[in-house]
């Protein structure tokens, strides 16, 4: 017990130098302070403890301190110990920053409005952190050890509840396979198939520029189907490709839920053909203005592999996301994420308690609530100031396309920056470089990012830019 006042202290890392003790480690703090590694405000080790772990006399310890403080580097106070004193002469921490390229701001936008986030200020911290009371008051102790590749099995049992009940999916815990958000699930997928000797997948003609790109850099090749009022025409699919990556029941960004017989046409296409069909439910619980459309893995549980993640409901940061796999495919899959869970188990128990005790869905029925009138005021603004503006895909998710006149996407885009806005056009990341449809000058607007507190302002400066012929007449 005669050192246990040493676990007491802080750690702190330095390497004395110099001609002596004293004067090394007066050395080594100065520059810690200066480089910037110390910053202001961090509190010391007690000279006591910085000696022991040192291996050197609590006085030296106690003498370069002193030396320090009437220097002005340090501060000492009684009852709060030695600190790095404020306003010392520090470098910037870190490599220099790169200048911005020609034609680009230093800073970050005062308001955002792209699409694919949802607003994370709205993200429930008290019923997270009860919920995660609660589970990791109940968890066993070897939930926090290495664990099954699958992910925690109270995740995995509550996810094919919740499911089953709100998107329609036929979900058995034992097939499903918890991953970090939907790109390590895609990742996955490619891995299995590529093992299997894959070289193609179909896409569709709009999508998100990430996903073709990691399906890309897997070594697969990919084909871009047409895309219309009815979706994705599905029915344009060929015996060749191994999978086809889609989103049926919104699609992404156009808005379109999958017609009906193209869904049939799709399922049809993968039993004959034995190749799979990776459905992206990346916004479901978020249906304003029709029925909510069922997930497609509810017609072919055996051909369809569902992913859904909690990025839009919850928040990207918590980068947890699921794979519904057929029976096929399921140990392929599970093999090639690896022998233990690399999710985080805390995190997973919390979720599976937000789940089974009902906080989810009020979480979901309120945000639902809260982008409903996000999206009715975001219409009902532009047909007042910006008529000519056409609004479509609004009827689900967190986002709408804005038809643009012709030639007129870019300066709309600028000028938005110019008010610090940012926005996206349709094109080019999100149309596939081989897609044969045309691309109207369009914006991909997403409603759900701001906070309330920003969301005003956003929409105004929206408004102002779309309604400035200027900016906007076809020239």
């Amino acid at each position: 017990m005669a050192e246990s006042w040493a676990t007491l202290g802080v750690d702190l890392h330095l390497e004395p130098a110099g001609p002596g003790l004293r004067r090394g480690l007066t050395d080594a703090l100065r520059e810690a302070v200066r480089s910037g590694r110390l910053v202001p405000g961090t509190r010391l080790p007690s000279s006591r403890s910085l000696a022991a772990d040192l291996g050197i006399a609590r006085n030296t310890v106690a003498d370069a301190f002193a030396d320090l403080v009437a220097e002005g580097w340090l501060t000492a106070r009684q009852g709060s110990g030695t600190r790095v004193a404020t306003g010392v002469p520090a470098l910037p921490p870190g490599p220099r920053r790169t200048p911005p390229a020609a034609g680009t701001t230093a800073h970050r936008p005062a308001y955002d409005l792209r699409a694919g986030f949802p607003d994370v200020s709205a993200f429930p911290r008290a019923e997270w952190l009860k919920a995660a009371r609660r589970a990791l008051t109940a968890a066993p102790h070897d939930a926090l050890s290495y664990g099954d590749p699958r992910g925690r099995v109270e995740l995995r049992t509550a996810l094919a509840a919740y499911l089953a009940r709100a998107r329609g999916v036929r979900a058995d815990p034992e097939r499903i396979v918890i991953c970090a958000g939907f790109s390590h699930g895609l990742s996955l997928l490619g891995r299995m198939l590529r093992a299997r000797g894959a070289d193609t997948v179909a896409v569709e003609s709009y999508g998100l520029d990430e996903h073709w790109q990691l399906l890309a850099a897997a070594g697969f090749r990919m084909r871009a189907l047409p895309l219309d009022e009815l979706g994705t025409d599905t029915g344009k699919l060929t015996p060749g490709p191994a999978a086809v990556l889609l989103t049926p029941s919104h699609q992404f960004p156009m808005g379109v839920a999958l017609h009906h017989d193209r869904r049939a046409a799709v399922v049809d296409w993968a039993r004959r053909t034995g190749a799979l069909v990776l459905e992206d439910d990346y916004d479901g619980e978020f249906r304003y203005d029709r029925r909510p459309v069922g997930a497609l893995q509810g017609l072919a549980p055996d051909e369809v592999v569902y992913l859904g993640t909690a990025s839009k409901s919850l928040a990207p940061g918590l980068r947890l996301g699921w794979m519904v796999l057929p029976p096929a495919v399921a140990e392929e899959v599970t093999a090639v994420k690896g022998d233990v869970d690399t999710c985080g188990a805390p995190d997973q128990l919390t979720l599976a308690e937000f789940l089974t005790s009902g906080a989810y869905d009020r979480h979901v029925r309120a945000s639902r609530s809260r982008y409903r009138r996000r999206r009715d005021g975001l219409v009902a603004a532009l047909a007042a100031r910006a008529p000519a503006i056409r609004v479509t895909g609004i009827a689900a998710g967190l986002h709408v396309v804005l038809r643009l006149p012709p030639g007129s996407q870019e300066r709309v885009i600028r000028a938005a920056a110019e008010r610090g806005l940012a926005i996206e056009g349709l094109t080019p990341r999100h149309r596939h470089p081989d897609a044969a449809v045309q691309a109207p000058d369009a914006l991909v607007l997403g409603y759900g990012t701001p906070a309330d507190h920003a969301w005003s302002g956003a929409l105004d400066i929206l408004c102002e830019v779309l309604a400035d012929p200027a900016v906007t007449d076809a020239r």
